[in-house]
């Protein structure tokens, strides 16, 4: 039989099983606050607006991030109207993107089996279909780093002729510049961090002068730069506040309440490489060795791009774990890294090395039959406990998912069927991180309030005036169609608030005042509201009527 990575054939099939698998699971979820209601609400805004150099929130400046994402995003509901997977499409094109770099710059580095397994194992590591499905920069920025790494892995492999070296590394630079325009100056500070760490490492000096850093630093401002200058002459507070209060104070000062232990992202790290996570070790043990393709008669001239990817991983887990602020998805892009470790190794692993990692998924998949039961112990607001009882019943079905891969797993790796056993992982993990997030739509939809949509759309006409008091529901603004006017809080909004105060109510009496003038000159009025801000104005005699409720907010309308 033809070996797999041989088999055009079967690659097609596979590649094209992917992608559609990963395009189709778009569009079945509801977006869920904060992240995927907040960037598809700033694109939604610059879609109908027409501005897309000044990006906003519920209509309020909003500089926390770089355009890409919402240019994406704006652009797709431009060529396919607004909603769900439209809101998800360059997230889940970046997933697809970085799979296939992956895997040929693992084909080339390291051959066609390794880069084959190394795009099976992306593309089944539950923290990569996660982030692929989910409307965030760090998605984008992981897409865009990725075309980075993978550039220069097969920019300065061994074997590059000179144009290809050129046109690759100006693929890199690029690829940083996007990185910067998805989320800011980690796009460029990420890839000489860890440039500058590895010559260190590997004294491979000469790697310098074949970065065409002339070429790639035209290239990279003319990508990156044109946006910061005309959002900076658009808005001269902007320049401040994102290079200094988003990257500098967040990186140093914990006013974000954002802090975690610094060994959190190893944790993450590990939970997100799920189902390889029993060969995770040693593939990173293996990234320190000498690459069995590298020469032997001129080793200290020789690329080495295993000890690169080792590199790009540890200097990226390690920089996010001393900076204040630490959110789960910062250390999204290092898993094309971590792919091309574990693909490698996979190659070249013992039996005994790939039974175990076979019964690691055994394990996990016993874990999570075990843990189903105590699912509804994580709900947090009344009526979530029969929801997470339902979720409970996807976990199920993810764990049978991991056992029977794992079991199936096992027999490959006995019988030496290396092929078999990898695409045994890679397809329970991947269909088992593709059952737990179908089943977390109805919690999604309580964290979202989808459920109150009807009986808002119901009363809700363009002259209604709306507000959000005490909170702001990222997601239904979103699904609304319009922004509100915020009441009594600030959050995210403070620096575009100081701005423009004038586009927010302070406080809860200003409203009240405002809220009975509307009701007496017969304009309608809704609003959100925390269930004790209802009970508070309820209290005061503001005249009101309750629409809709569930566990987390409350709406209510003057007419």
């Amino acid at each position: 039989m033809k070996e797999l990575h041989r088999n055009r054939a079967a690659i097609g099939a596979l590649a094209a099983g992917f992608v559609l698998a990963s395009l189709a699971v778009l569009a079945i979820r509801t977006l869920v606050p904060p992240d995927e209601g907040r960037y598809a609400e700033i694109a939604r805004e610059m879609f109908a607006s027409g501005d897309w150099i000044t990006t906003r929130l519920d209509g309020i400046k909003y500089f926390e991030k770089p355009p890409l994402q919402a240019w994406m995003n704006a652009l797709t509901f431009t060529l396919f109207g607004v909603g769900e997977w439209q809101a998800r499409l360059w997230t889940g094109l970046c997933g697809i993107l970085g799979v296939l770099l992956t895997g040929l710059a693992g084909a080339r580095a390291f051959g066609g089996r390794a880069g084959l397994y190394a795009a099976l194992v992306l593309g089944s590591c539950f923290y990569w279909v996660l982030g692929s499905q989910v409307d965030s920069v760090d998605m984008g920025l992981s897409g865009m780093m990725t075309l980075s790494l993978c550039a220069l892995l097969l920019a300065q492999r061994d074997d590059a002729g000179a144009h290809a070296r050129r046109n690759w590394m100006l693929a890199c630079w690029a690829g940083m510049a996007l990185a910067v325009l998805s989320k800011g100056l980690i796009g460029i500070v990420l890839p000489g961090g860890v440039l500058v760490c590895y010559t260190l490492i590997a004294r491979d000096w000469r790697l310098w002068t074949r970065l065409h850093i002339v070429k790639g630093l035209l290239l990279f401002l003319a990508i990156a730069a044109p946006w910061f200058i005309l959002v900076g002459i658009r808005n001269p507070e902007q320049p401040h506040f994102f290079f200094i209060h988003e990257h500098l104070e967040r990186f140093l000062l914990k006013e974000h309440h954002r802090e975690a232990p610094c060994w959190i992202f190893i944790v993450l790290l590990a939970a997100g490489s799920m189902p390889w996570l029993g060969v995770l070790v040693p593939s990173l043990a293996a990234g320190l060795k000498p690459d069995p393709r590298r020469s032997a008669t001129d080793a200290s001239a020789t690329f080495r791009p295993r000890l690169l990817a080792l590199v790009w991983l540890v200097f990226i887990v390690a920089f996010f774990s001393v900076s204040s602020s630490k959110l789960p998805g910062y250390i999204l892009p290092v898993f094309p890294a971590l792919a091309l470790l574990v693909g490698s190794h996979l190659e070249q692993a013992s039996r005994k090395n790939r039974m175990l990692n076979a019964a690691a998924l055994v394990l996990v998949g016993l874990g999570l039959l075990l843990a189903a039961p105590f699912a509804p112990d994580f709900a947090r607001h009344d009526g979530e406990a029969t929801l997470y009882a339902a979720f409970a019943v996807w976990i199920n079905m993810a764990g049978m998912l991991a056992l029977c891969g794992g079991v199936l797993a096992l027999w490959m790796a006995r019988h030496e069927r290396l092929d078999g056993h990898v695409l045994a992982i890679a397809l329970s993990g991947f269909l088992a991180s593709q059952v737990l997030l179908a089943g977390f739509e109805p919690l999604g939809q309580a964290r979202a309030g989808t459920a109150l949509l009807p009986a808002m759309r119901a009363v809700l006409t363009p002259a209604t005036r709306l507000y959000s008091v005490g909170i702001y529901e990222q997601s239904l603004t979103f699904y609304l169609g319009r922004p509100v006017t915020l009441v009594d809080y600030e959050d995210e909004f403070a620096f575009g608030l100081r701005q423009q105060p004038a586009l927010a109510i302070p406080t809860l009496d200003a409203f009240i005042g405002a809220w009975q003038d509307n009701a007496a000159r017969g304009i309608p009025c809704m609003a959100f509201a925390r269930a004790d801000l209802v009970f508070e104005l309820q209290r005061r005699h503001v005249p009101l009527r309750v629409i809709a409720s569930d566990a987390r907010r409350v709406v209510i309308a003057n007419l």
